[in-house]
């Protein structure tokens, strides 16, 4: 590492929030995805996506230097001179997102937003099924890029000698003196984190019921056959 590099603060507060919760929404949409019982979660978690994109697209309007979507344009010529640069003894090194790991956010938030609006489509009913087609496609394409996404930062951590993922944790990440952000937004993420958890509060009092109405129409069932025998 260059000495002149330091430990400087990059990501804030709300962009590591977003991260996560839309990796665990994600994560939770994607198993439960084929199950009927718990379809309602497959719902609730579709719908913390979606308001987890609309936070990040504001935020990457009036968020914080790296954060804001200026910071990090899709740039294709851009990207394939990083990915050359990976093959040499000098390989690029960007204090916030470099050009492969800009596209590759742009590319989720777009399946993302893709996957959430079919899904709602499909869900009531509005459509055809190449709806339901389509939102499984998106789906699918969005775990691929995230595998691909998850495999860049093992090698990008690894060139640079640098831990990505605890950088998302903790925010902080190697650059020059004076590059850094100077506040972490407590407030902000506060208010994403209190919103996403008081959503699945609010809808987590909808399955109890659901899953209760089935399981004594069960009872009810078996209340019957045992009648008639």
């Amino acid at each position: 590492m260059n000495r002149t590099m330091k430990r400087i603060l990059v990501w804030d507060l709300p962009t590591r929030v977003f991260h996560w919760l839309l990796a665990a929404s994600f994560l939770g949409a994607f198993l439960t995805a084929e199950s009927e019982r718990y379809r309602d979660i497959h719902v609730v978690l579709g719908y913390t996506v979606l308001g987890l994109v609309a936070f990040r697209l504001m935020w990457g309007v009036i968020g914080t230097r790296y954060a804001r979507f200026k910071s990090f344009p899709i740039a294709p010529l851009r990207v394939l001179a990083y990915l050359k640069s990976l093959f040499t003894r000098s390989p690029q090194h960007h204090t916030g997102h470099n050009p492969a790991g800009s596209l590759a956010i742009y590319a989720i938030l777009a399946l993302a937003l893709l996957a959430g609006a079919t899904g709602y489509a499909a869900y009531n009913e509005i459509g055809g099924e190449w709806l339901a087609e389509l939102h499984e496609g998106a789906a699918n394409a969005m775990l691929g890029l995230v595998v691909i996404h998850i495999g860049a930062v093992a090698v990008s951590s690894l060139i640079h000698r640098e831990n990505l993922v605890a950088s998302m944790l903790n925010g902080y990440k190697h650059g020059r003196a004076g590059e850094g952000i100077q506040r972490k937004h407590w407030f902000v993420a506060a208010a994403v984190l209190i919103a996403t958890v008081g959503f699945w509060a609010g809808s987590a009092g909808l399955l109890p019921d659901g899953m209760g109405m089935a399981a004594t129409a069960a009872v009810s069932q078996q209340k019957a056959h045992g009648g008639n025998g």
